[in-house]
């Protein structure tokens, strides 16, 4: 599979419109997971169980750490086929309160040399309610997250709006869920990222803290954060209902000796090995900060086993992953949990769990 996707099928794709390749896609897994044999014969080429790799999480079964971040599956289309793909878990949406069209296209390209993408969505999504009638009376073969965030409009540039959409988006959601991400990280909204500011992330909060649930609540922090400022988010979150952290989202900075290509568009968000020291730099920050209040989730740059081990070294008891397996292939889910049991088995550890955070000193 790995030597098919390199060179037949990636150099097919990588010649078509980055959009429309991903709505390729997305329209050929959902197809897939509709059908039990689809979804039988894609298991049989590319999922892996381990026992080394199962977790229980905030009393949430994991059969391995791997997880599809959000911006992937924007509208829940694929809840079906992914846990034969070899996930153990994924994060749908971002799920706004109102439908949303995102901004202009173009909105996603690719940084072949840096390995990375550059992404301008905005949030494209169908909204709260008819995402939520798709999942509901569904049962789903792995933990399904969901992430909620405001509708992309220049109405929620007020942020009394943006609290209601955001808390709307919350509510219609969260009995879908296995547990819910609050994304105020987003890097491509009129409004801007305004719950950075830990004044408005306590009114969130504050709101969102009135909608009864018993499903672990996560937060998304943008790797351009620093440390100045991650220490007054996590200041406002010990206070609420927040049980873990998703480090973290796109970076909109351009001066990183990563990004190797010449032409880098002006707007969007970066993704992929381009990002990959931000985020694992605020990783262990954060471990060694709030690793005993959080549980936190290593997202950003993994493309290897060794990557993920990283993250999970890091503190890191989960991991989500899209661009990796946008340039290595799907077989890279199972590649990355096989290499993990390797590495654990190396290390004298019997399961994963022994090893978070284990690379913080």
């Amino acid at each position: 599979m790995k030597l098919l996707y390199k060179y037949l099928l990636k150099p097919i794709l990588f010649r078509q419109e980055p959009e429309r390749v991903h709505d390729f896609m997305v329209r050929f897994g959902a197809r897939l997971g509709r059908y039990a044999f689809g979804r039988w014969s894609t298991a049989i080429i590319f999922d892996y169980k381990n026992p080394a790799l199962e977790q229980k999480i905030l009393g949430i079964s994991f059969k391995n750490p791997i997880g599809l971040a959000a911006g992937f599956d924007k509208n829940a289309e694929l809840t079906s086929i992914l846990p034969a793909v070899g996930f153990g878990f994924a994060e749908v949406g971002s799920i706004t309160g109102e439908p949303c069209a995102g901004n202009p296209k173009p909105r996603l390209w690719r940084l072949p040399q840096s390995r990375a993408l550059v992404v301008y969505y905005g949030l494209k999504n169908d909204g709260c309610e008819v995402v939520a009638k798709k999942l509901r009376n569904k049962k789903f073969a792995f933990p399904l997250g969901v992430s909620v965030a405001m509708t992309n409009c220049q109405e929620n540039s007020v942020l009394e709006n943006g609290i209601k959409d955001f808390a709307k988006a919350f509510k219609v959601m969260e009995p879908m869920a296995d547990y819910l991400t609050v994304n105020i990280s987003c890097p491509n909204t009129a409004g801007g990222q305004p719950f950075t500011e830990p004044k408005n992330l306590e009114a969130l909060f504050l709101a969102l803290d009135k909608i009864s649930t018993v499903k672990p609540i996560f937060i998304k922090f943008s790797p351009d954060l620093s440390c100045e400022q991650l220490d007054a988010l996590l200041e406002v979150a010990r206070h609420h209902r927040i049980h873990g952290i998703i480090c973290a989202n796109l970076t909109k900075k351009r001066e990183n000796q990563n990004i190797i290509d010449t032409m880098v568009p002006a707007k969007g968000g970066i993704s992929g090995l381009a990002m990959r020291d931000l985020a694992d730099e605020m990783l262990a920050y954060l471990y060694q900060k709030a690793g005993k209040h959080f549980t936190l989730i290593g997202c950003g740059g993994i493309f290897t086993a060794e990557d993920a081990y990283k993250k999970i070294r890091l503190g890191a008891s989960l991991v989500q992953m899209i661009t990796g397996m946008i340039f290595e292939g799907p077989q890279v889910i199972s590649e990355i949990n096989r290499g993990l049991v390797k590495l654990l088995k190396r290390d004298g550890y019997k399961n994963l769990s022994e090893a978070v955070g284990t690379g913080v000193k």
